[in-house]
């Protein structure tokens, strides 16, 4: 029997370079990490709690998958690790922003993730706020640097499309859409709208940021970043999958929310089966998105596989 917390690997195509994306998916979430230490160094200041809750929202463990397409992508134009572990750094810390605001009680209202107490439980919610207020602006800080490219026009479209991302028309604005829709049944179009803002704008970034720091041609940008919009929306359903599948104790947060909120998501909408395949069909999108690149992306080729295949 199909394990129902995860779509089959003989649903999609079993990924002969999965050991390899494992072991480099943890190389380069260390180096991400590692990075993220050095940027939030602790103080002993009046500060040093909300540099400690930081810390605690970022160094927590995770995918790091955000942070994985930014150097992984760079890795496909010659790009020094040295500079895409600050742009894969900062897109962690404000993917931690925004799950650090989520769980508190005005949102979400989720004691746990990633297996552990949520940032504002950790420490008190006017902390949590300022932990993720000061992840948001940390985040560009880092890409304002010329640490990170010494092309003033490259920071600047770092900086343009993240912001993009992640504000009103991206992530934020997703966010808004979610909270407006609960108790709603929203039709497939704007559930697909409201996650690829949510979700998949920061993902999508995240894919297109390696393409922007190694200076890429525009149709190869153009391509990095529609594989981060089909990844980022079957990374979606597949969390959608597990929400409707999966324990706590396999998630690490809350299980079973989406439905006890009354939000309209994919498997609301389409049952589990055909989310898995509508998660399926955007995979095979995302691989044909990397034809130009040859062998040199497979482990991007075998991550399209990983979004769909995670168990948590």
């Amino acid at each position: 029997m199909t394990d129902p917390t995860t779509i089959s690997p003989s649903q999609t195509q079993p990924s002969a370079n999965a050991d390899l994306l494992r072991k480099d998916m943890s190389a380069r979430a260390k180096l991400v990490e590692s990075a993220i230490d050095a940027l939030l160094p602790p103080t002993t200041g009046g500060d040093a709690r909300l540099i400690e809750a930081m810390r605690y929202a970022t160094l927590g463990g995770g995918k790091r998958l955000r942070g994985y397409l930014a150097v992984e992508t760079a890795s496909l134009f010659g790009v020094p690790e040295a500079q895409s572990a600050r742009v894969g750094a900062s897109v962690e810390m404000l993917h931690a922003y925004s799950l650090v605001h989520d769980d508190l009680p005005a949102m979400d209202d989720d004691d746990l993730r990633r297996g552990q107490p949520s940032t504002h439980r950790k420490f008190d919610e006017a902390t949590a706020i300022l932990a993720g207020d000061a992840l948001q602006t940390k985040a560009f800080e880092i890409l304002a640097d010329a640490q990170t490219h010494e092309s003033a026009n490259v920071r600047i479209a770092l900086i343009a499309a993240f912001a993009a991302a992640s504000g009103a028309s991206g992530m934020v604005g997703g966010q808004m859409i979610d909270m407006e829709g609960e108790g709603r049944a929203l039709p497939l179009d704007e559930v697909r709208h409201l996650h690829a803002l949510k979700t998949g704008c920061l993902i999508r970034y995240s894919a297109e940021s390696g393409a922007i720091l190694g200076q890429a041609d525009a149709d190869l940008q153009r391509r990095l970043r529609s594989y981060g919009t089909n990844i980022g929306a079957a990374f979606q359903i597949a969390d959608d999958v597990l929400d409707a599948t999966a324990t706590a104790e396999e998630l690490g947060k809350t299980a079973g929310k989406d439905e006890a909120s009354g939000k309209s998501t994919f498997v609301a909408l389409l049952g589990i089966d055909g989310a898995r395949a509508e998660a399926e069909r955007l995979t095979k999108l995302a691989i044909e998105d990397l034809a130009p690149f040859g062998a040199k992306a497979d482990r991007l080729k075998a991550l399209a596989y990983y979004v769909i295949e995670r168990r948590n």
